[in-house]
């Protein structure tokens, strides 16, 4: 089988060479990526007056065959001797169109062009990723509803310490899986970067709109560096650190469940559709499921450190060892897929057995804090009630007693300050009601932490945020003329934080019909404004909140209502320009060149001060509105 590169060589390549070199074996994986690239440079080549109008349909068509005979026949990519997939999609494109084939590499190299594929690749499985984990939090919400006034032991050292809700310990996980799904988003932020067009390392020679390139593609933008651009893993790197991270969050909850399910606590019950028997012992119900996705985590683990290895010294620009990238991310995809999949079935089939977790709640001595606190109140300081009680627990275990069946006379002779009252205090109700404090395991607070839950991932609700979360009690209205103090500390607060320009109070006060606040009883909290452009363009400006706030949720409930407020007003498209476009992503705004936004950069960047060193991102959102006409751009949402 011919090469793509075989021209500087008179010999053919040694068959353990070929065995050694060759990457079909896996990389067919970014089949699709690879033809979905080469559209988009066929594209790009006719716009530099490459390709003819008739070139570019002919090579577009048959590239969907190409893609078409790779789906319906896998044998054909199985079985073929190519050296890598690019090889294998140039043959198969050259059977097709002759000649007209190998034109379409011209100015591009397979370093950037593999570069393409896996970003393209990694972008996808991260959406399939965070769609998979938001199913693994709706189950958790959904058992944690189920069992929201489900007294359970609370542990540390694997010893019973307090008691909590088991929601409770369902929402903890919830927090978890929260995180991962923004570091997925945050890794997809730097690997949604177009490579095509850096050629072998220098650019391509050729007049190519790499803007435009990287937009066909589905990228917010173009790499900055050709060198950087085809020698960069930096993406795969931080999708495998997400995904281990995941797999490690998994692991927790599954060796949580696995012990939960023993005989010796037996405080939960596996379904029989995710356990399996042993082939000596009929008894057995093993939780094969959890520890499978247990084990799979040191999969994630070596796939991580696997590539850290392989980048660790390696010069610029491309080189060979940059294919060991892929099997790696595709295992570590793969093998996180799998465990994701699996949580659901395991949480909806799970039983908890509620009367015997509330004894061992009970048990094990967990309300000796509960009496030390109960001290505390009667002006003992917590160091001498902490001896006191550990004295007391002592004289229980000599006994043979839980603290609750002492006398009120044998706890006095150890600790004077007891009363009658003090059994009221060693409840476990009492324990749970004395936890009422943000993410604490009072039920009212459990029950808050889940109806929070489920309206942020209940896309339908108006005031959830798309990502990242807020439990204020605050209500988002337009703008008062006594909030205008407010608006202006906030707006300068940041303006020295260098997050906005600086607005001054005089221009805040003529624009104070765009602006929208939230507050928090009669306090200002945060506040924003739309700018409308046009009626197909709005800009967010001076979105902050109070210090104190920031990372709790408001901003990106902010950030929605304007959103919103566009949509309602029939603005297809919001932007902003921003220092903190890591926020703006979460919030599913994505990168854009600021010259696709010329109303911007011909009324205002003009006259910005910062014109000629910019450092802000522009970003860009669609509100799903239908453009109307100017005459419907109406007033602040109600």
């Amino acid at each position: 089988m011919s090469v793509t590169w075989g021209g500087r060589f008179t010999t053919a390549a040694d068959p353990i060479f070929r065995e050694f070199n060759d990457s079909l074996s896996f990389d067919r994986t970014l089949v699709r990526e690879d033809i979905e690239g080469s559209v988009g440079w066929a594209c790009a080549l006719e716009r530099a007056g490459v390709l003819t109008e008739a070139e570019l349909r002919s090579l577009v068509d048959a590239l969907g065959d190409v893609l078409r005979h790779a789906i319906e026949s896998p044998s054909s990519l199985i079985d073929a001797a190519d050296e890598d997939i690019h090889s294998w999609v140039e043959r198969e494109l050259v059977a097709r169109v002759g000649s007209l084939g190998k034109k379409l590499h011209t100015g591009r190299s397979r370093n950037d062009q593999v570069a393409t594929d896996l970003r393209l690749w990694t972008l996808k499985q991260i959406t399939a990723r965070s769609d998979e984990i938001d199913g693994c939090i709706r189950s958790l919400i959904a058992v944690a509803q189920r069992e929201r006034e489900t007294v359970f032991p609370g542990y540390t050292h694997l010893q019973r310490a307090q008691p909590i809700l088991f929601g409770h310990w369902c929402m903890a996980y919830v927090e978890m899986l929260l995180r991962d799904r923004e570091r997925f988003a945050d890794a997809a932020i730097r690997a949604g970067l177009c490579p095509l067009g850096s050629g072998a390392l220098a650019g391509t020679a050729y007049p190519i709109d790499r803007v435009q390139l990287a937009h066909d593609l589905g990228f917010s933008g173009p790499t900055a560096n050709s060198l950087d651009a085809v020698s960069d893993r930096d993406f795969v790197v931080e999708t495998l650190a997400a995904s281990t991270l995941a797999s490690i969050h998994l692991s927790r909850l599954a060796e949580d469940l696995i012990f939960y399910s023993t005989g010796e606590a037996g405080l939960v019950e596996l379904s029989d559709s995710v356990t399996s028997g042993s082939s000596l012992m009929p008894q057995k119900k093993n939780p094969d499921a959890l520890e499978l996705i247990r084990g799979k985590t040191g999969r994630q683990v070596a796939n991580l450190v696997n590539i850290l290895t392989v980048l660790k010294g390696l010069p610029l620009a491309y080189n060979k060892d940059l294919q060991e990238d892929k099997e790696p991310l595709f295992d570590s995809m793969t093998q996180l897929s799998l465990s994701l999949r699996m949580i659901p079935p395991v949480l909806d089939g799970i039983i908890v057995h509620r009367e015997r977790a509330r004894i061992a709640a009970c048990g094990g001595y967990s309300n000796a804090t509960e009496l030390a606190d109960y001290l505390v109140k009667q002006g003992i300081p917590f160091r001498d009630a902490h001896h006191s009680v550990g004295r007391l627990v002592r004289e229980a275990i000599r006994e043979s007693k839980p603290l609750e069946e002492l006398s009120v006379a044998q706890m006095q002779l150890i600790e004077p300050s007891v009363r009658e009252d003090v059994f009221v205090a060693l409840t476990v109700d009492r324990a749970l009601a004395q936890r009422d404090v943000v993410g604490g395991t009072a039920p009212s607070k459990v029950a808050g932490s889940i109806d929070a839950a489920r309206r942020q991932m209940d896309p339908r609700h108006e005031d959830a945020p798309p990502s990242g979360r807020t439990t204020l009690p605050v209500t988002i209205r337009e703008a008062h003329i006594d909030d205008l103090d407010a608006i202006c500390a906030i707006i300068e607060h940041w303006a020295r934080e260098g997050e906005h320009l600086p607005r001054s109070r005089d221009e805040i006060l003529e624009s104070l019909s765009e602006f929208a606040v939230a507050v928090d009883g009669d306090r200002v909290v945060g506040c924003g404004s739309l700018w409308i452009y046009t009626p197909q363009l709005a800009e967010i400006r001076s979105l902050g909140v109070v210090p104190g706030l920031k990372g709790g949720g408001l901003g990106s409930t902010l950030t929605r209502y304007f959103v919103d407020w566009a949509a309602d007003l029939g603005i297809p498209k919001v932007f902003v320009l921003t220092r903190a476009p890591e926020f703006f992503a979460r919030c599913g705004f994505s990168t854009v060149s600021v010259s696709i936004l010329p109303e911007k950069v011909l009324k205002d960047c003009a006259k910005c001060p910062r014109n000629n060193a910019c450092d802000e991102v522009a970003m860009t959102l669609d509100t799903g509105a239908l453009p109307l006409a100017s005459s419907a751009v109406q007033g602040p949402r109600s």
